[in-house]
């Protein structure tokens, strides 16, 4: 596919991309050359082949999706500047 100047300069517009008249050229054939690349990519047959998000086959460890409380409140309690009981205390800001 090759694009023309017109268009890369509408796709630097949209892309909210100043460039200067004199490398508009330039830019519209490396577009292009990555375009053709896109275009051989997409001619590979891949209809026997499942999609996969990393090249190495792993997962990771994963844990078991369980609520808790951390059982850790007394050392997160006493990071605060004011407490009552097994809470926080802050300034009053709606009267």
């Amino acid at each position: 596919m090759s694009l023309d100047i017109d268009t890369v300069r509408t796709i630097s517009v949209l892309a909210r991309l100043r460039v200067p008249p004199e490398e508009l050229p330039a830019l519209a054939r490396e577009l292009s050359g990555i375009l053709d690349w896109v275009e051989q990519l997409a001619a590979v047959d891949t209809s026997g082949i499942a999609p996969m998000a990393s090249v190495a086959d792993v997962s990771q460890p994963q844990r078991v999706d369980a609520v808790t409380d951390g059982n850790c409140a007394a050392a997160i309690l006493a990071n605060a500047p004011g407490r009552i009981d097994d809470y926080f205390t802050v300034p009053k800001v709606v009267e």
